[in-house]
């Protein structure tokens, strides 16, 4: 049986034959339509918002607000999503119902393309548009009065950490950003994982990936990629793709919505990616804070440690102990809410 690698891994990140249909059926929640993969706090009020960016695409998120928020009184709010492939039912919302319950208002959002929000096709990421979908978000959060739209900041989970920063960088009405589990998707689809793919490998790729918008363009749809995660592993695929399984694929973090749950990425998605670095602007997020929290033992450890280095004062890299990647999706317990709670009550006043 061949090895799983590094790149192996990459290379199913990118391209390949996919699983086009999803298999929702074994493991659909019978509230189909109110899945959440978390309960709700009595103490927070969640209802479901539309938003328009940029780009013209509707977007659909969920507000969270103090159930016993004052009246007349405006607060400090907090955009959030992610990670990269997830729906807002998911880790985004799980922050979100947290934050809430420590008096922020918050905005959970599925991005461009996918999930509730609109956008075709369907199933697309990109560097710029992800990363106006978070410059939207705050255009959102600035119109409801109960929001102090110079108090606002955003969070960004795993992949959409790195859209997180580089919408901070370029976006000054965002006084604060935190990222826990950071990818750097422009990296790893360009690079690989630690960087390991080699300039012809990388000359390679891009030729595969000509090749498959000639198909794409010849049958005029856009063919999937290859299904990110398996519904069932074989064993002998490294721990992060099994740490990955054990939430996208069971009842912990499951969604029949979510691309890592049941679906792809189209084949080409990383094409846009591949040459428009992510963090090129970091240190312009100066002199507002930035605060990147990561596992101890999780596998994207070395893109927030990079990251932080990348970046100009004031910033804090936070290493929990013992953490994989995965766990700063949801265990309540090991996410540090009360170090996000006080950085963004100190930072957005």
């Amino acid at each position: 049986m061949k090895k799983w690698t590094i790149l192996t891994a990459f290379a199913l990140l990118l391209t390949g034959k996919a699983y086009a249909q999803q298999n929702e059926k074994k493991m659909k929640n019978t509230e189909k339509n109110e899945h959440y993969t978390f309960k709700l706090s009595d103490n927070v009020i969640r209802q479901k918002v539309h938003f328009t960016n940029r780009y013209g695409i509707l977007l659909t998120g969920d507000l969270y607000s103090p159930a016993s928020q004052v009246k007349n009184k405006e607060l400090s709010a907090i955009a959030i999503s992610g990670p990269f492939g997830a729906v807002k039912e998911q880790s985004s919302g799980l922050y979100a119902n947290q934050m809430a319950e420590r008096g922020f208002i918050v905005l959970a959002f599925d991005p461009s393309y996918t999930g509730e929000s609109g956008g075709e096709p369907r199933s697309v990421a990109s560097p710029d548009i992800n990363t106006e979908d978070f410059s939207a978000a705050v255009d959102f959060l600035g119109l409801q009065k109960e929001v102090d739209r110079s108090r606002i900041g955003i969070i960004g989970i795993c992949g959409f950490g790195g859209f997180a920063l580089n919408a901070a960088a370029v976006d000054h009405r965002v006084k604060a950003v935190a990222t826990t589990s950071m990818y750097d998707m422009s990296r790893v689809m360009s690079r690989g994982y630690y960087d390991a793919v080699t300039p012809e490998q990388r000359t390679q790729l891009l030729q595969q990936l000509g090749e498959q918008r000639w198909k794409d363009a010849e049958k005029g749809t856009f063919q999937p990629g290859p299904r990110l995660n398996a519904e069932k592993l074989k064993g002998d695929e490294p721990q992060f793709v099994k740490e990955y399984f054990d939430y996208y694929r069971t009842p912990r973090g499951f969604h029949e919505r979510s691309l890592n749950s049941v679906g792809s990425w189209n084949a080409t998605n990383a094409l846009s990616f591949m040459n428009m670095p992510l963090l090129t602007y970091i240190k312009e997020i100066s002199p507002r804070p930035v605060l990147i929290i990561a596992g101890e033992k999780a596998h994207s450890r070395y893109f927030s440690e990079d990251a932080y280095k990348m970046a100009a004062e004031p910033k804090e890299l936070i290493i929990i102990p013992d953490a994989v990647h995965t766990d700063l999706y949801d265990k309540t317990d090991i996410i540090p809410f009360d170090k996000m709670d006080a950085f963004f009550r100190e930072n957005l006043k």
